[in-house]
């Protein structure tokens, strides 16, 4: 889809505009975020994201609108999987309850801005190189059998590790165990220090770097216009705040989530190696986006149905052999 420069302007502009909505409504005073307010948003957010994929079928291509849905639906649900990681990160670094919203809204700010990047050299390099479809394929599908063998290992213990830019911040720049509100530089005894609450924010958002080296060739697999991927991400990240506390309760309960993406991700992956073939003159069948999209979008569907139902399954059990045990007793 041809962009021009004042679409791309007013489309950031917009997105821009949104977040300060988001954030004079509902962020900028800390406060404990209820399940009614999280649904609210999270609902506003994917409206928002449907009528931004209907104008581009309206005012664009159905092509890009087509393309826009598929890329969206694969970056929300491997957003979700990100969750996840921020549930420890915020158990890490102990974050006080009414301040994890405004964390959060920092750390998805900055993990779009990062991921902008990572979208800027990837349609620079697609554009120089098409072998790299075949890389791209290979490290989805690698990225899926791994998500599937993590997923069969015992993961109870899970727990956050700080990455090397964290440990080097802390390392250089002196700092306070404590949270001062919503503070990220103190002056203590005439000496600066960097409170918790940058640290944390920082962590979000270079976690999310992580995510974007499957999350970025997952999307490329499904579109190489540099625009949907940017809009995709973008709205797939900016309702990560609400769903976060919408869900966070609920992901324990997605057992099978690992299994499903790693599906996706598998799926995308051969489609990018037919594509690359296909891009040096093989003659082999190349995937639409319809059926890409029907596929991840079945994929997500059976994979909560059969999540709920071993979650309940095993929480039933768990309740047998604690009233047995009463029994006994």
């Amino acid at each position: 889809m041809d962009v021009s420069l004042t679409v791309w302007v007013l489309t950031v502009v917009g997105l821009c505009a949104l977040v300060a909505v988001d954030f004079f409504i509902g962020g900028r005073k800390p406060h404990e975020v209820s399940l009614k307010e999280a649904g609210v948003w999270t609902t506003v957010w994917i409206v928002l994201a449907a009528l931004f994929g209907v104008g581009l079928m309206v005012f664009g291509e159905g092509q890009a609108s087509a393309e826009f849905f598929a890329g969206f639906v694969t970056e929300k649900s491997l957003s979700v999987d990100n969750l996840f990681v921020f549930v420890l990160i915020m158990a890490k670094f102990a974050v006080p309850t009414i301040y994890q919203q405004r964390v959060l809204m920092v750390g998805v700010l900055i993990a779009l801005a990062l991921r902008a990047v990572f979208i800027a050299a990837g349609v620079a390099i697609i554009s120089t190189f098409s072998w790299i479809f075949f890389i791209f394929g290979a490290f989805l599908i690698w990225t899926a059998w791994k998500l599937i063998k993590e997923a069969r290992e015992d993961s109870e213990e899970e727990s956050y590790e700080e990455n090397r830019f964290l440990k080097m911040i802390e390392k250089r720049v002196p700092s306070t165990d404590k949270y001062h509100g919503t503070k990220l530089f103190i002056v203590e005894n005439g000496k600066r220090l960097m409170t918790p609450m940058l640290i944390v924010m920082l962590a979000i958002g270079t976690t999310d770097v992580l995510f974007a080296l499957d999350s970025i060739p997952a999307i490329f697999g499904l579109t190489q216009d540099p625009y949907i991927v940017f809009t995709a991400n973008a709205f797939a990240l900016m309702g990560l705040r609400q769903l976060y506390f919408l869900i966070g309760g609920l992901l324990r309960k997605l057992v099978h989530l690992s299994y499903g993406l790693s599906i996706i991700l598998g799926f995308i992956g051969v489609k990018l190696v037919l594509h690359a073939m296909h891009e040096y003159g093989v003659h082999v069948p190349e995937i639409s986006i319809p059926v890409s999209l029907g596929v991840i979008c079945a994929v997500l569907v059976v994979t909560t149905i059969t999540s709920l139902y071993a979650s309940r399954k095993a929480d039933a059990a768990e309740k047998g052999r604690g009233d047995k045990k009463d029994v006994d007793v």
